[in-house]
């Protein structure tokens, strides 16, 4: 959801109703700030800096203390994120299986880095620090599905069906 604010106050309106929508239903008090963090990227897929601003304006919290929360906290993200979140595991079990191997053939296929998404937004790859499917290493996970025993020949097919 694209905010084409600085076009006309309409559209930054339109953008900002879901936003309006989410916090008529807290009561406007600072306990409610990761709740309500919660709502909004439920709503946007990530935490966009207009809607922040506003927020903090509605919430009488300042901007600062919002980021510091959104930061601190791994569940938040200020960038858009992809339609599909990679997760490839470099725990022990999968780093010794060849995860390191499984991350660069992603890498190649999307052409991005590990922390990034790809302009499409169709994907994010995140490297993380176990999944817990040792007994599955390597292993990945792109959403809720796990793919374990990879190789990196098999990763094209995988992407592909997320394509």
């Amino acid at each position: 959801m694209a905010c084409q604010c600085k076009n006309s106050e309409k559209s930054r309106e339109e953008y900002l109703a879901p936003l309006r929508d989410i916090l008529a239903g807290y009561k406007m008090k600072k306990k409610n700030l990761i709740p309500i963090l919660q709502a909004i990227q439920e709503e946007y897929g990530y935490l966009p800096q207009q809607v922040l601003k506003e927020l903090s304006e509605n919430l009488g919290v300042s901007l600062s203390k919002i980021y510091g929360v959104t930061t601190f906290y791994s569940q938040f993200h200020l960038n858009p994120r992809g339609e599909n979140v990679i997760r490839v595991c470099m725990g022990t079990a999968c780093h010794v299986r060849g995860g390191e191997k499984i991350l660069e053939k992603i890498q190649e296929e999307l052409g991005i880095d590990d922390g990034e998404t790809t302009e499409d937004l169709k994907f994010t790859l995140e490297s993380v620090a176990c999944i817990g499917a040792c007994g599955l290493a390597p292993v990945i996970m792109i959403n809720d599905d796990t793919h374990g025993r990879l190789t990196p020949d098999q990763v094209p097919e995988i992407l592909a069906e997320y394509e």
